[in-house]
């Protein structure tokens, strides 16, 4: 009796011990997050589908969008392309290549974070599925060849064989199709036609824009002066952090104005109407930032520094 209750606990603690170090079928032994932290999503491995041959229309060909439909906009090897927000909400990856440079467009619909990365890792191209799994509520996606996963608003391989590994994140817009389609006439779009069947205009997050409310926990909580979901444009320079909430750019209500950045000017843009924001360069160079919910970026970033408004600008 007194053996078999030995196995038994030695079952239960070799048990223990395999849980802890794989989630969803993903090794997390080197986890650089602890892994209390890493939380199941809900849906298993690839369960929501990442979108590996994206089929495009033209402009002309797009009459599915509304012209105030948010879309990503992302150029590369001079080719423009246009991701319906509505459509990444059910498949949060868009894997594809321009003249072998292959990229990777991911969306977090539970951060607001829409963002580009090069997929090329020394040398190697890499192809993305989504994990099912989340830390500090953003998504953590995984490569298909090293099975390491990565963390979106990290940029990184938080785990596996590639872990430490960091992606190149690159320049990307969110704004509205109207905008975007005007900016660039040719750009390539993607369509609801991609072998899924989905009701893409169905919202699966309904309401969880406007409420203050999280799905998930996080580390920690960003302060209240600005709604849990307020978009903020976030932007690194130098390894220091700034925000700039759209709340604040729309009491600053300048199209276009210089600020200072680790003792550096930048030219910021931000157009009201199409609830988008840019930087640049003072000499016109694009500037990569970060669109993603308040409460997202202060989590990553706790030491952000934060724009304010001034009301009444000439």
């Amino acid at each position: 009796m007194v053996k078999a209750l030995f196995v038994l606990l030695l079952l239960l603690v070799s048990m223990t011990i395999a849980s802890a170090k794989e989630m969803n079928g993903f090794d997390v032994s080197n986890s650089l997050i602890p892994t209390e932290h890493i939380k199941q999503g809900g849906p298993p491995k690839d369960g929501i589908p990442a979108i590996d041959k994206p089929h495009y229309v033209s402009a002309e060909e797009a009459g599915f969008l509304q012209g105030n439909d948010f879309v990503l906009g992302f150029e590369l090897e001079g080719q423009a392309f246009a991701y319906p927000r509505y459509i990444l909400n059910w498949h949060e990856l868009i894997n594809d290549q321009v003249n072998g440079k292959p990229f990777l467009i991911s969306y977090c619909p539970l951060c607001g974070t829409g963002m580009a990365f090069s997929s090329s890792v020394d040398g190697k191209h890499l192809m993305f599925g989504v994990s099912g799994l989340l830390f500090n509520s953003d998504v953590l996606f995984f490569d298909r060849e090293s099975e390491s996963l990565w963390s979106q608003l990290e940029k990184k391989a938080i785990s596996g064989k590639l872990v430490g590994t960091e992606l190149e994140q690159l320049y990307l817009e969110h704004t509205t199709w109207d905008n975007w389609k005007v900016q660039h006439p040719q750009t390539k779009v993607l369509s609801e036609q991609q072998g899924f069947t989905r009701s893409y205009r169905r919202d699966p997050y309904s309401g969880y824009e406007t409420s203050s409310q999280l799905f998930f926990k996080t580390l920690r909580s960003a302060p209240k002066e600005f709604h849990t979901k307020e978009r903020v444009m976030g932007v690194e320079i130098n390894g220091a952090y700034k925000a700039y909430p759209y709340i604040e750019l729309r009491k600053h209500g300048k199209l276009k104005f210089t600020d200072t950045i680790e003792g550096s000017d930048y030219i910021i843009h931000w157009d009201e109407a199409t609830e988008t924001a840019k930087i640049e360069t003072v000499a016109g160079e694009k500037v990569v930032s970060t669109v993603a919910y308040w409460f997202a970026w202060y989590t990553f970033h706790p030491g952000t520094e934060i724009f304010r408004g001034k009301e009444n600008q000439e």
